[in-house]
């Protein structure tokens, strides 16, 4: 028994370092060994102790939920979108309190959790719910590891969180997924209001603590201890709390959110502006919906409603039919929205949309905007008809699974869209390749392949509309060039399903040439961290089917010349480092210093994080650099940095 109470605490205090503090101290396969030798004492004694974490699997699906009591009221949060309301707010607070201090931090969009703790022991979670009784999720969330099973706290205490799922982690999942999740905010929705919590796992949601809901023995005075008894008791905290003065201060930290929250990983939708002193929280009270010393700024509003006009069927590169609704225009998070996305057919029909109806759109993260439901129907309402051929060269379609799909291989959309992609910045990057240059390729010299690219003379290209002596020089110069590129941009360039460029980085630090990764099996895919079973099955068709292995032959003959990735060296500049590049770089693109950074055995991060062990500052770097300072990150700037490379 005292060996399984060693690993347990041994596993627990990694699996805090790894989930809460980003800051791993192990490897995986050390927290494997401990983790499987754990599982098989627990087998041989039949017995779990409570904070186990083999308790943390996703188990067998629950019939239904339970709803459950809150102890205390979880309030939803007043919300304003401009400065004057926010004026108002603080107009309040100065008349309630003299000289207020308040915290502002971010509003992240989740799905609102409380997890209930007694005698230091979890003992539920819940979701809010109406506010005052929620579903009981506990089987879900003992599948999330950003919280503890036990805390030093003995009292009965209520804990406010919002679970989420990480927009890099969405991406990931979505590479292998049958049916696509469309944003993060659904996502997490769906993983934690699922009956098999099994789905839950497979998510990878976690969960962001911001509040003490209950507390039945002590008192918090501030927001600030707030944070710190989380953060104390090892529950995932994010790493932003500006405590402020004024009013200017506020909107100063406000400014600072709206300016680097597309830049995290998490959906974000605003700042929360709350009294720091809770005495005066208290005094101030609350409405019948709302604490009256608190308020949530919005950021600019990204759902509206319009009517839909028309519905048509696109068809993309792989042959994909997708429904597009075309719109009343209407003004949305400070674009006029035209058109709205649509996954499938069976998505037109589970939101009800129909020709003549009013939807609710939502823009998200400065996309096309998706259709989320309809919300009134007409008497001229037209249901949307389930197309049977292709709209564009009449093939008939082919259902597999969910989706709809052109089987012509010489489509004109898909040839169309084939080749934007190979084109792309991230891809063989050939610049003058657009859409429309593709389409004109097409429809005037017949270009079908990308391989016939590298065919092209400047007599092919004057019979094009619009393209003069200069027009063809460019273009021409680009294809010449794009010759020349990193074995992983040509694999992302060959538009295999389900390989996007992270899929392709792996791929290319494995096989050292196309012709060993069209040999691979799917057993060796699979070993490969970013790729899963569906992904590596499909690598595996598409190497089998001889047109592909023709065409990429051709692009090899047409004198396409795919570079292999330098081995990372192991004595380099930056081994062993975790490095963040802020500001801008006058002597170095971006990706050119990632990719020396990584040739030299560092490895690259978006953010800063307790794991970042160097930040290299350009100009005009900005919060990334004061959170370095804060954290005490070593920090370099541009002339040391190219001082190391050259060294190196």
């Amino acid at each position: 028994m005292n060996r399984m109470r060693e690993l347990i605490d041994t596993l627990n205090k990694w699996a805090y370092e790894y989930y809460v503090l980003d800051n791993p101290s192990v490897s995986d396969r050390e927290y494997d060994r401990l983790y499987d030798e754990l599982k098989s004492l627990e087998e041989q004694t039949g017995r779990v102790e409570f904070d186990s974490p083999t308790k943390r699997v996703g188990g067998e699906p629950i019939k239904g939920f339970v709803r459950h009591a809150h102890i205390s009221r979880l309030y939803s949060l007043d919300k304003c979108v401009s400065y004057d309301e926010l004026d108002a707010f603080f107009t309040r607070m100065g008349k309630a309190v003299k000289n207020p201090e308040y915290t502002v931090e971010y509003k992240f969009d989740g799905l609102t959790m409380c997890l209930t703790y007694d005698k230091g022991k979890f003992v539920r979670a819940t979701t809010r719910g109406n506010g005052v009784e929620g579903e009981d999720v506990t089987a879900q969330c003992l599948t999330i590891k950003s919280f503890p099973l036990t805390i030093e706290y003995s009292g009965l205490l209520e804990v406010q969180g919002e679970a989420v799922i990480r927009l890099s982690v969405l991406e990931n999942y979505n590479k292998t997924a049958k049916e696509q999740l469309k944003n993060a905010r659904n996502a997490v929705a769906g993983a934690i209001r699922n009956l098999d919590p099994r789905i839950t796992a497979e998510r990878k949601p976690e969960i962001l603590f911001y509040n003490v809901n209950y507390m039945g023995e002590g008192f918090l005075k501030t927001q600030q201890e707030h944070f710190e008894f989380l953060k104390k008791n090892g529950f995932k905290v994010y790493p932003f709390l500006r405590i402020c003065k004024s009013e200017e201060e506020v909107k100063t930290a406000i400014e600072e959110i709206e300016a680097e929250r597309r830049n995290i990983d998490v959906l974000t939708d605003g700042a929360v502006i709350k009294l720091d002193d809770c005495a005066v929280r208290d005094g101030i009270g609350y409405t019948d919906k709302f604490p009256r010393w608190a308020m949530a700024y919005k950021f600019e509003a990204e759902e509206s409603i319009t009517t839909v006009n028309e519905v048509i069927w696109q068809v993309g590169r792989t042959g994909k039919l997708t429904p597009l609704a075309l719109v009343e225009p209407v003004e949305l998070a400070g674009a006029t929205v035209k058109k709205a996305t649509l996954n499938n057919f069976g998505d037109v029909l589970r939101k009800d949309v129909k020709v003549g109806s009013k939807v609710l759109i939502r823009r998200s993260n400065e996309v096309i905007p998706e259709i989320l439901r309809a919300v009134e129907h007409t008497e001229g309402s037209i249901p949307v008809e389930k197309p049977s051929r292709c709209p564009y060269c009449g093939s008939t379609v082919q259902e597999v699974g969910a989706n709809i799909f052109c089987p012509n291989k010489k489509c004109k959309p898909r040839i169309v869209g084939k080749m934007e992609h190979f084109a792309q910045k991230d891809a063989m990057d050939i610049d003058g390749l657009s859409e429309m240059t593709a389409g004109q390729l097409y429809d005037a010299l017949n270009i079908t392949d990308c391989s016939a690219l590298y065919t092209l003379t400047a007599e092919d290209l004057k019979k094009l509309d619009g393209f003069k002596d200069k027009k063809i020089k460019n273009l021409l110069s680009a294809i010449a060039k794009s010759k020349t590129v990193s074995e992983e941009r040509f694999l992302f360039a060959l538009g295999i399903e389900g390989v996007g460029k992270v899929a392709a980085k792996d791929l290319s630090k494995q096989y050292e040439s196309i012709e060993a990764l069209s040999k691979a099996t799917k057993e060796e895919l699979l070993q490969l961290e970013n790729i899963g079973d569906v992904t590596a099955e499909t690598i595996v068709k598409w190497f089998e089917d001889p047109e592909n292995r023709a065409e990429v032959q051709r692009l090899l003959n047409n004198g396409v010349s795919p570079q292999v990735r330098k081995k990372p060296t192991t004595d380099g500049a930056f081994s062993g480092q975790f490095v963040v590049l802020t500001g801008s770089l006058q002597d170095f693109k971006r990706s050119e210093a990632q990719k020396l950074i990584e040739e030299m055995g560092g490895e690259c991060q978006s953010s800063v994080t307790a794991k970042t062990t160097l930040v290299i500052a350009g100009e005009a770097a900005g919060s990334k650099l004061d959170k370095a300072k804060k954290l005490n990150i070593k920090i370099i700037d541009e002339a040391q940095f190219k001082t190391l490379v050259q060294n190196n």
